[in-house]
């Protein structure tokens, strides 16, 4: 059985590994669980699929690793955090690496189009660590298209300001719709007759209110911990999440807990002491 919960039991059952490895990507993740392994690209992993008749575990999630010296979210590099993602979006072709590696491990790429995207996170702080694998709605409080949209229209303005211009409001707005798209910024630009190209590459950087290892922002989240955070906005989505817990018979959780994110609502905690 494959899912983002048994990937999380894998990690309980190796949580000691957390004190020991200088590298996130060296712990060691059970390579029969996973369909792909992408290093410097995202996604770090996918776990693979289960057949279509599970209709409790799905599988195929996309996990990207984000390690800091410290308790904050490391930057999000070229792709902005979001909670799902088409597949499409990462696969370009029968030549992706992704996707040679994919069907090489039995996996059928087209049987799940949109993925849910979580996020494998250590903080360090002194002698003691913080451990989630949170869902990317975490950090996706708005569309990524109207993050870019509004963040270009804000240079815009600036530069209309600088300059003392005006523009027509409608031109302004198809302006902004047209730069609304992430796959605009991450193409390579060949300009004739000068002799380097040129790639726009988008940053993510998370405030205060999304940082889940913020211990003033989510005290929840304790020294020497590792959590499983799952969006919970709904009675139904509580049900769900605690019956598909539940088959993992993870005797060490101590904590069921749900926390407030600060701009979208309600996520719920599983949390497991690491121990030293």
């Amino acid at each position: 059985m494959y899912s983002i919960y048994h990937f999380f039991k894998h990690l309980v059952d190796h949580k000691n590994t957390f004190f020991i490895e200088d590298k996130l990507e060296d712990f060691p993740f059970d390579e029969e669980m996973l369909s792909c392994k992408n290093k410097g690209q995202f996604p770090d992993l996918i776990i693979k699929t289960n057949s279509s008749s599970n209709e409790l575990f799905t599988g195929g999630e996309f996990v990207e690793l984000k390690d800091s010296k410290s308790y904050t979210v490391s930057s999000f590099n070229s792709t902005i955090p979001s909670g799902q993602k088409h597949i499409d979006k990462i696969i370009k072709g029968d030549s992706s690496k992704i996707k040679k590696e994919m069907e090489k491990n039995d996996e059928n790429v087209d049987f799940l189009p949109v993925r849910e995207i979580y996020y494998l996170i250590r903080g360090k702080h002194e002698k003691n660590i913080k451990v989630v694998l949170v869902h990317g709605s975490f950090f996706e409080t708005i569309q990524t298209n109207q993050l870019i949209g509004q963040s270009f229209e804000k240079v815009l303005e600036e530069r209309l300001q600088e300059e003392n211009l005006n523009i027509d409001p409608k031109l302004k707005e198809t302006l902004v719709n047209i730069f609304s798209e992430q796959e605009n910024f991450s193409k390579v630009r060949d300009i004739k007759k000068a002799s380097v190209k040129l790639r726009f590459r988008i940053m993510t950087e998370v405030k205060p209110e999304g940082n889940i290892l913020n211990s003033k922002q989510y005290p929840e989240i304790k020294d020497n911990t590792i959590n499983l955070i799952v969006p919970c906005h709904e009675e139904k989505d509580e049900k769900l999440i605690i019956k598909r817990f539940s088959t993992l018979n993870l005797m060490q959780v101590k904590k069921r807990f749900k926390v407030k994110h600060h701009l979208n609502g309600y996520f719920l905690v599983f949390q497991i002491d690491l121990g030293t």
